[in-house]
């Protein structure tokens, strides 16, 4: 090949002009190293958001009738983004932990390199008696250009022991995530049992707000009506107008704090994005309230909860890696030993055996390590030490929350029964009221407040038993008591929802299992 350079003419021998070409395949790729990055574009968001909708919506079943509380736990759980984001957190650590496994193998490696230079390798030799030169001429031992290749199996046993350890670490890691999973299925019910009995109450009350604000609408017309007319005093009418405002008012709140309630249970259950969650239904479960839970020995609450509560085992967990980690600096401070086998070959035409084997035995052992090393061993040790007063630390709150988790389940429980007496009291005296403002004896005012009054009784009814849902769901996150979840994914929906419905079973039927 010529290049001309200043109108002379030069031949680049075909060696050199293979090296040109890395060096300059080399500096054309650092040039294209340094770059500008974009912002994302209008259209790269909406296709991004589009593909995230279509993703949510993905191998949901449809809702084909009324929800029952059971069905709608087992959609929370199978279908929540947030219950997937855990389940694949779960998933990493497992990956996490099958690669880490493959450390503890020996190392197999494969080389093969081509080497260049300009100019032969020329050595000479010195008489070892003499210390004189040798009489022979410089010799050549090396050809310009070669290329060797080796398959190299090398075993190193601080690696192995450094990788046995660390594979029981992520172990541990996988199990922690499984622990975090449980905790957010334990949060997901009790967001799923609160909002779904919020749907409820706006299912088992929305006839009721319709009829009181069109009666309360009506009595209002009617007011302002006799107040143009001037058939009585102005004041009497208007005092009249304002306690119809008020009542209607409060039957707007109540519509109002009712009005989202579908929304959230839909987002809770996973369904798709967009869908008209007006004709969302559910089923009104039978609920008696039984206080077996409180009737149960407090000595064996404690022992389930600290034997299952999700909490404490994770600090068990931690725990259990900060030993381990001991382990890995005391194997640190013993000296590395490595066995090495390979086969080699090599087109040198100098090489009188161009294939050969090699193996060898090596011991290494860093010196300056052992000045760093009573700090690591102390840190370690203070690593179990810290791990140790979490897990401590844990337990006190697991059992002041079991405590508080009862206490809470029994004020709630309490609290409803007396908001469901209330609720009753009311709706007798709205049906005496009605019986009367039909016979002529009672003012339609006196109807509309009574109406509201009672729709209020069981609003507060309702919150009253949705408060308990939420006080009982607490204390079965306390106990470990979650619905089956191993396998959810994969599970198809009919027989998650049977296994969450024996698991609220079992909880209705107040015994440890």
């Amino acid at each position: 090949m010529n290049i001309s350079i200043q109108g002379r003419s030069l031949r680049l021998p075909p060696l050199r002009l293979r090296l040109w070409g890395v060096i300059g395949a080399g500096a054309l790729l650092s040039g294209c190293a340094s770059f500008t990055a974009q912002p994302l574009s209008a259209d790269d968001i909406k296709t991004q958001v589009q593909a995230d909708r279509q993703a949510l919506a993905r191998d949901v079943a449809p809702v084909s009738g009324p929800v029952p509380l059971e069905e709608a736990i087992a959609r929370a759980i199978k279908y929540n983004a947030g219950q997937r984001l855990r389940a694949m957190e779960e998933a990493v650590a497992q990956g996490t932990y099958d690669v880490s496994t493959f450390d503890m193998l020996p190392k197999l490696v494969a080389s093969a390199g081509y080497r260049y230079r300009d100019k032969d390798l020329i050595t000479r030799s010195t008489d070892s008696v003499t210390g004189q030169p040798s009489l022979a001429h410089p010799y050549i031992s090396t050809d310009r250009d070669y290329t060797q290749s080796a398959l190299t199996l090398s075993w190193s046993l601080l690696d192995f022991g450094q990788s046995y350890y660390a594979a029981h670490q992520n172990a541990d890691r996988v199990r922690i995530a499984a622990e975090r999973r449980r905790k957010a299925i334990y949060t997901l019910v009790q967001d799923v049992r609160t909002a779904y009995w919020r749907v409820v109450a706006s299912q088992a009350l929305e006839s009721s707000l319709r009829s009181a604000r069109d009666q309360a609408e009506k009595a209002l017309a009617d007011a302002r009506k006799a107040e143009a007319e001037q058939l009585r005093s102005p004041l009497e009418p208007l005092r009249y107008q304002r306690q119809l405002l008020e009542n209607v008012r409060l039957l707007e709140a109540i519509q109002e704090e009712l009005s989202a309630s579908r929304i959230e249970l839909a987002s809770l259950m996973g369904l798709p994005p967009g869908m008209d969650t007006q004709n969302l239904r559910v089923v009104e479960p039978a609920f008696n309230p039984r206080p077996q839970w409180l009737e149960q020995p407090v000595e064996d609450l404690e022992a389930r909860a600290l034997m299952l509560n999700p909490d404490l085992r994770e600090s068990l967990y931690n725990a259990r890696i900060a030993q381990e980690e001991t382990k890995r600096v005391l194997l640190r401070m013993f000296p590395g030993l490595s066995f090495n086998y390979s086969l080699n070959k090599s087109n040198d035409s100098y090489l009188i055996n161009d294939h050969w084997r090699e193996a060898g035995v090596q011991v290494s052992f860093n010196l300056l390590s052992l000045l760093s090393a009573p700090q690591q061993w102390k840190l370690a040790k203070d690593g179990v030490s810290l791990a140790d007063q979490k897990r401590l630390a844990t337990q006190m709150a697991v059992l002041a929350q079991l405590h508080i988790a009862r206490l809470q389940f029994g004020n709630a429980m309490n609290q409803y029964q007396r908001a469901d007496e209330i609720a009753g009291v009311d709706q007798r005296i709205a049906r005496h009221v009605d019986n009367q403002v039909r016979a002529q004896k009672q003012a339609g005012l006196e109807q509309v407040s009574q109406q509201a009054g009672a729709i209020l009784s069981s609003l507060r009814r309702y919150q009253a038993l949705s408060n308990m849902q939420a006080a009982a769901a607490r204390l079965q996150a306390t106990l470990g008591l979650e619905p089956a979840i191993d396998g959810s994914d994969a599970m198809p929906l009919p027989e998650l929802t049977a296994s969450v419905a024996r698991g609220l079973s079992q909880w209705e039927s107040g015994k440890l299992p």
